[in-house]
């Protein structure tokens, strides 16, 4: 394969997702546009003794559907859900893969833990009954890219395939690469996405060390509240977005239904701290103009923006200042909106699941609301307009959606009606 030396435009034109409040895409819209929350009381173990006990699970989950008996017992939640959400994003395209140059189609997904769950319980049994009682499915179940590989077996995608890990930006970096490899003429039709399921004992348990979750326990709906003066937190959630997207020249001759194009993808490090963001939010602010810079754009052109958005008191006013650093006076034009207010956040995974949505009101001409926003915490800065609580119908052409992860990873992707 040769690079070409002229972009070719990529688009994207097929959704697919389970998360805490859709186990497809049409539920997850209409509960983000109604405002639905998907947090409450966790119950994939006991959680008495956890400090926090609530979070954002994909409920009433069943793979067998799309993945046979047998094969579920191989295959960790996390990948799971990313052979599931895959099913609907091809089915959704319209492809026929299996009619298509397997050379030229490819998978690159993001996860941000991997298969924790098999770690833990492979752990668990290596304690308690010895080396010798391991499965040998605990490495092929366990590493992150296990669900980019099984999606290329099961495809017969034979094309570029990888894994990102960037933390909460895992999912977003990986579209941004995916979108490369079409642009620049290394492949036609790509799977990309997060998935994650890291809602574990050791999971929680590690966040809750960290101190980065929100200790609502007596109001778990209410936990995640992005930009309010009353935040305290991000809530662990789990699910998988998944995209297929592919040249557009090829997408417009076989009558597909596009979605929205990816226009550009800004990368940065904060090389600041492992955890904590920088708080003038300088490397978000790099990451939101390389990408407007990639798709060609004025400043100006740009109309809503998908925050990460966690509702944690440093990250949420750090992001504020980088969106006001970029944008001057049309900050507060802009309309944005944290998805996680909702969701929670599926680390890993967020990027996937809110290219979605940004997708999606690109093609709707609807905006979802910020839920939980009940007094804006002005005191810190955050004085924009984050559609707080009620959906907004309006019809945008070009967007952002921001991602930052644990290790001072940014990401921003531009997505634009077509």
């Amino acid at each position: 394969m040769t690079a070409l030396t002229t972009r070719r435009r990529v688009v994207i034109t097929g959704l697919g997702t389970v998360n805490p409040i859709g186990l497809n895409v049409p539920e997850y819209w209409r509960g983000l546009l109604a405002g639905v929350c998907g947090i409450a009381p966790l119950t994939l173990f006991d959680t008495s003794s956890y400090k926090v006990r609530f979070g954002g699970e994909v409920k009433n989950f069943r793979p067998d559907p799309v993945i046979e008996p047998r094969a579920v017992r191989r295959l960790d939640r996390f990948s799971q859900f990313a052979l599931v959400a895959t099913a609907e994003a091809i089915r959704d395209s319209g492809l026929d893969l299996s009619t298509e140059d397997p050379f030229r189609c490819g998978c690159i997904l993001g996860s941000g833990i991997g298969g924790i769950a098999e770690f833990e319980e492979g752990h668990e049994t290596l304690r308690t009954k010895g080396p010798s009682r391991l499965s040998p499915f605990v490495i092929p179940k366990m590493i992150a890219n296990s669900a980019a590989g099984n999606i290329s077996i099961r495809y017969h995608l034979k094309g570029p395939n990888t894994t990102v890990s960037t933390a909460c930006s895992s999912a977003a970096h990986a579209i941004g690469d995916a979108m490369r490899q079409i642009a620049y003429g290394f492949a036609d039709i790509m799977v990309t996405g997060g998935t994650e399921a890291a809602i574990t004992p050791m999971g929680l348990s590690g966040f809750i060390a960290c101190r980065a979750l929100s200790e609502r326990n007596d109001d778990p709906t209410r936990a995640s509240r992005p930009f309010d003066r009353d935040r305290d937190g991000f809530v662990l959630s789990e699910g998988a977005g998944i995209l297929v997207i592919e040249d557009y020249e090829r997408a417009k001759a076989r009558g597909a239904r596009i979605y929205a194009e990816i226009c550009g993808c800004g990368n940065t490090a904060d090389a600041y701290h492992i955890t904590a963001p920088h708080e003038d939010g300088i490397g978000a602010a790099e990451a939101m103009r390389a990408a407007i810079r990639e798709a060609g754009w004025n400043l100006t052109e740009v109309q809503y923006l998908n925050a990460h958005g966690t509702s944690t008191p440093l990250g949420d006013a750090a992001e504020t200042k980088a969106i006001r650093t970029v944008f001057g006076d049309h900050a507060r034009r802009l309309m944005i909106s944290s998805t996680k207010s909702m969701i929670g956040h599926l680390l890993g995974a967020s990027g996937g699941v809110e290219a979605i949505a940004c997708s999606l009101s690109l093609t709707h001409g609807v905006i979802h609301p910020t839920i939980n926003l009940e007094n804006q915490d002005i005191d810190s800065g955050c004085d924009l307009d984050y559609v707080p609580n009620v959906a907004r119908e309006v019809r945008v052409k070009k967007v952002l959606s921001n991602s930052f992860g644990f290790g001072g990873h940014n990401c921003s992707l531009a997505l634009a009606a077509v």
